[in-house]
């Protein structure tokens, strides 16, 4: 891969005028939907495949001011059909924009002003729905619902306060099962779901003060009581820019730990865009240099190649392009992210604007079945000099057509330093062109919700969702439920502290071993590829009821969490069974532990006393997970008592 120059990697933020907001959107723990009386549950497959669906089309509209969004004008050129499954019980006429929406849900008011009041923030006088265009397809009325609940107040962080420009209250999206090239489907179980939104000022100067912030905020929110956990519950999105580079969207960090990577990876993007600038500035690269040049096909050329990919399109009628980008060479190949080049830049805009499934540019040739030979004859055919590069995309002929324009205009714009844009956040921390960022003409108000008053009994009522503080809340973990302040603080950091109390109280289970079943363990099987995250309530409502009946200690319930992540449609008398026939029952155990002291006499007679942890541990090795270590241990003392009288 030939590169112009190597990007940096590490970087005095401080120094490059690092700004970042956040915006944390996290969905409510209410009763119902924020504008129907459907439940806020998510669906299982098998739900999915017994539900109606229907499909839908999108059309670009304009605002009252009469404009056209950017954003949503670049949705509707790429003329996807939409289909919905509406799971019964999850969905309604409202999720299907047939009936107008209920009035806003008063828990998700009293939910979101409680929120407001613990970060100190102005509550608005009158509660006003307005709707933000969204033609994506994940939302069928195309426009999402969104409400100011607060405006203003702030975060303490370490190192000084942290803004807080607005509280909002608004429904979440669909959520999208598949996506192919023409279509996307969606199911609207999560559609209407509350989510509130909280958007941090741009006071944010490190990668590491993101995540602490965000950290602070999740807590702030799980103490309330009143959030959903689980994947897909709570997203983060960020908004950055450094010196001289525009603000920069960045939407869907799924997860806590991976913002600092996220603003790592796009601080260095950003300033890779701005030395490719200056090195095209350098070389004399012109606008009116790119304009000029057209597409040429090389069908005939690449139809020698290796590539199976290649031959295959142009076997089902596609056609091969290429495009001479003039003094570019080696500028494709910066590596921009981890494994994400200036190529790879092209490769999406050309993916989102036009559909093809990629590109292939002279910078990482000879690769894709195109050897060094004929790279030479593209070249020679495009009249490509010694500091040119070019670019090849093999479909049909309107879709390559149209992504090389699309290529050409982004490398013109690479003339101009760093485009204002929208990204979405990859799983490794890279990010990766989704869309142009949409302006102030997708906002206007909703006239089928009246407005809601904030009233004295509306604020009454959100007084007991006020989180209380950290200090107060480990000191009730350490009183109420006899934890250690090292556990209460592990368990106040984890996303399962508000169904912990729940099931604790419930079933009245031991909430020591409940409280390390949800840290310890929980760490423990994510490193074995089990993540209890994908559990719903319901699943942990199972396992703790298993718990309390079956009186399962430690080993335990590690396999009973493995067979429920095994089985999620597994009903409770069912698993029940199933863990029970996995026990082993005392007088299985007696057998054992006889077994174990015959096989091992001469090293009981030679310990004494000390035998007991010698056998137990023989014994626990077998049947570790299969009983109560306490059965265990009492059958044993039992055991070695008789060997010692007979002896």
């Amino acid at each position: 891969m030939r590169a112009a120059f190597k990007v940096p990697e590490r970087f005095d933020y401080r120094a490059l005028g690092l700004k970042v907001g956040l915006e944390i959107h996290q969905q409510l723990n209410t009763r119902f939907k924020l504008f129907c009386n459907c439940a806020t549950s998510i669906v299982g497959d098998e739900s999915l495949k017994e539900s109606p669906s229907f499909t839908r089309f999108l059309r670009v509209t304009r605002s009252e001011l009469g404009e056209i969004d950017v954003a949503a004008a670049f949705e509707f050129q790429r003329q996807r059909v939409f289909e919905y499954i509406t799971p019964i019980g999850a969905s309604c006429l409202v999720e299907l924009d047939e009936e107008p929406p209920h009035p806003l849900n008063r828990e998700a008011i009293a939910i979101a002003i409680a929120i407001a009041r613990a970060m100190n923030s102005m509550i608005v006088d009158e509660v006003h729905v307005m709707r933000k265009i969204v033609i994506d397809g994940s939302n069928t009325t195309g426009f999402q619902r969104t409400a100011i609940i607060a405006l203003g107040g702030y975060i303490v962080d370490e190192e000084g306060p942290i803004g807080i420009q607005t509280i909002a209250l608004e429904e979440d999206a669909a959520r999208k099962i598949s996506e192919g090239s023409n279509i996307v489907t969606y199911s609207l179980d999560r559609l209407g779901i509350p989510l509130i939104e909280i958007s941090t000022a741009p006071d944010i100067r490190t990668p590491q003060q993101a995540r602490r912030v965000a950290e602070k905020i999740g807590l702030m929110l799980r103490l309330t009581g009143k959030v959903k956990r689980g994947i897909g519950t709570i997203r983060q999105d960020l908004n950055l820019s450094i010196e001289g580079s525009p603000k920069i969207e960045v939407k869907g960090v799924q997860r806590l730990e991976l913002i600092p990577k996220v603003i790592e990876e796009e601080v260095r993007r950003l300033v890779g865009l701005r030395m490719i600038q200056e090195e095209l500035s350098r070389r004399g690269v012109t606008e009116d240099e790119i304009v000029v040049q057209r597409p040429i096909e090389i069908t005939d050329i690449v139809t020698n190649s290796r590539s199976r990919i290649i031959l295959e399109v142009i076997r089902g009628g596609g056609r091969a392009y290429a495009l001479k980008l003039p003094k570019f060479s080696g500028i494709l190949g910066v590596e921009l992210q981890h494994n994400r080049r200036f190529g790879t830049e092209l490769a999406d805009y050309a993916r989102q604007w036009a559909g093809v499934k990629g590109i292939i540019h002279s910078d990482e040739l000879p690769a894709y079945g195109i050897d060094e030979d004929m790279a030479k004859d593209i070249s020679k055919t495009l009249g490509v000099g010694e500091l040119d590069a070019f670019v090849i995309i093999v479909d049909t002929p309107d879709k390559a057509l149209r992504a090389l324009d699309v290529v050409k205009r982004r490398c013109i714009d690479a003339l101009k330093g760093i485009p204002k844009e929208t990204r979405g956040a990859n799983e490794d921390g890279t990010t990766r062109y989704l869309r142009p960022q949409p302006g102030a003409a997708r906002m206007y108000p909703e006239t089928d919700v009246p407005p809601t008053r904030i009233v004295d009994t509306l604020l009454r009522e959100a007084e007991k969702f006020i989180p209380p503080s950290i200090d107060e809340k480990l000191h009730r973990l350490e009183k109420i439920y006899g934890l250690s302040r090292e556990l209460a603080n592990q368990l106040l950091q984890s996303e399962y502290l508000s169904i912990y109390e729940e099931v604790v109280e419930l079933y009245g289970i031991d909430p020591r071993l409940m409280a390390a079943i949800f840290t310890s363990l929980v760490g423990e099987l994510r490193k074995e590829g089990i993540d209890i995250g994908v559990f719903e309530d319901r699943h942990i409502h199972m396992l703790a009821r298993a718990v309390k009946e079956l009186g399962l200690d430690k080993d335990s319930v590690k396999i009973a969490i493995v067979t429920l992540y095994q089985n999620p449609s597994i009903d409770y008398p069912t698993y029940i069974s199933l863990l029970s026939r996995h026990r082993v029952s005392e007088e299985e155990v007696r057998r054992v532990v006889r077994i174990k002291i015959e096989e091992n006499i001469d090293e009981i007679l030679k310990r004494g006393d000390k035998a007991f942890q010698y056998i137990m541990g023989r014994v626990m090795a077998e049947l570790r997970g299969r009983v109560d270590g306490k059965i265990v241990a009492a059958i044993v003392r039992e055991e070695l008592l008789r060997v010692a009288k007979s002896g």
